[in-house]
């Protein structure tokens, strides 16, 4: 097969070996959190090791930080030739929402050069009596302009309560919905599962993602199929997250470690529209990552098994779709936006693709311009 053939890819004709690939798109950051690592530490480096650490360093984390921080994401995002993100931003008792306003105003400076997507990250518990205050809270960041309806039901004493709380609140909002789902490696965490239920008896038509969702890797095949089958027919997108899981997961398992990932192979097979992200930035639930969808895209070669050219499709097209954006420019009929020096998908996975350059769409001839 030679690289024209490639889906998404189309060889660049001169000296230089290069091709095109699609725009890459970001389905799920928090940039809010960004180049946090060596300010917020986390000493037992999983995820509860990281929500304390965060939480203890609150006070120093000032609104004008964190825009500052985002910008600086946004910008190495677009560099590595990202049209669109989707981050998170914390809403939470401590915080409100300074957070999420830090990241709206990011947006709105960085407009000119990349599209974002807020969405609200709303602490927990949003059921029972202790949820008056967050629930207030979650229809103040709905009037400030949140893109998104997002939180973690498996951390509420009551999943199944919030999972329906959260979805309600995206219905009455007309926002998307975007859960923090299974983010654990327990068989019994059913977020998605639950979604799927809900969705599927009311009819929902809410544009529904569910990120992380590693809990069903630890579940039986014919059980994460049934739970795909119904994620599928519900519409439902799964965003899978495998650099910060891998890091937060299975800490201190010794022998014959789970791989902390989503069932991806077996999601692909029964239909759902499954995608990939960087998730966190630096920070302390991550403390590598560079704002590149393609190393979500490599790690996805190398720990779910699919082709270079199937983890290229997590990062571009289906991306977009999971999160509503504009899909981007393929091989068929067009020149893509985004000129690597690579001669195939795998050697632009493989080598991080060196040397991008974002060119206007339209014919392989036309104007390019360096993203910085």
């Amino acid at each position: 097969m030679s690289t024209a053939d490639l889906p998404g890819a189309v060889t660049v004709p001169g000296v230089e070996a290069r091709i095109h690939l699609p725009m890459l798109v970001e389905p799920h950051a928090h940039i809010d959190k960004a180049f946090l690592a060596e300010r917020v530490r986390n000493e037992s480096s999983d995820l509860m090791g990281a929500i304390i650490a965060l939480d203890a360093a609150r006070e120093s984390i000032t609104p004008a930080d964190t825009h500052e921080r985002a910008v600086r994401a946004l910008r190495m995002y677009a560099a590595n030739g990202v049209s669109t993100v989707r981050t998170h931003a914390d809403v939470t008792l401590a915080n409100g929402l300074e957070s999420l306003e830090a990241l709206l105003a990011a947006k709105k400076d960085c407009a000119g050069f990349i599209d974002v997507q807020v969405a609200m990250l709303l602490s927990w518990p949003v059921t029972g009596p202790e949820s008056t205050g967050l629930r207030a809270l979650a229809d103040r960041a709905v009037a400030a302009g949140a893109d998104v309806v997002g939180g973690c039901p498996h951390l509420d004493d009551d999943p199944a309560g919030a999972v329906e709380y959260l979805h309600s609140l995206a219905t009455a909002s007309g926002l998307p919905l975007d859960l923090h789902a299974d983010e654990n490696l327990d068989p019994a965490s059913r977020d998605l599962e639950l979604l799927a239920d809900l969705m599927l008896r009311t009819g929902s038509g809410v544009s529904a993602v569910a990120s992380h969702c590693v809990s069903l890797s630890m579940r039986p095949e014919n059980e994460q199929r049934a739970v795909a089958r119904k994620a599928a027919a519900a519409g439902i997108s799964v965003v899978s997250l495998p650099q910060t899981n891998l890091y937060l997961q299975a800490n201190g398992v010794r022998t014959a470690p789970p791989r902390a990932l989503a069932p991806v192979r077996v999601l692909l097979e029964e239909g759902v529209n499954v995608c990939a992200g960087g998730d966190n930035l630096q920070d302390p639930f991550n403390p590598m990552g560079r704002a590149d969808p393609l190393e979500a895209a490599n790690l996805l070669v190398t720990v779910a098994h699919l082709s270079p050219e199937e983890a290229l499709e997590c990062v571009t097209a289906s991306a977009a779709r999971a999160i509503g954006a504009r899909e981007p420019e393929t091989a068929s009929g067009t020149s893509p936006a985004l000129s690597v020096r690579a001669t195939t998908v795998r050697e632009a996975l493989a080598t991080g693709a060196p040397d991008r350059r974002v060119e206007d769409a339209g014919p392989s001839t036309g104007s390019n311009r360096n993203r910085k």
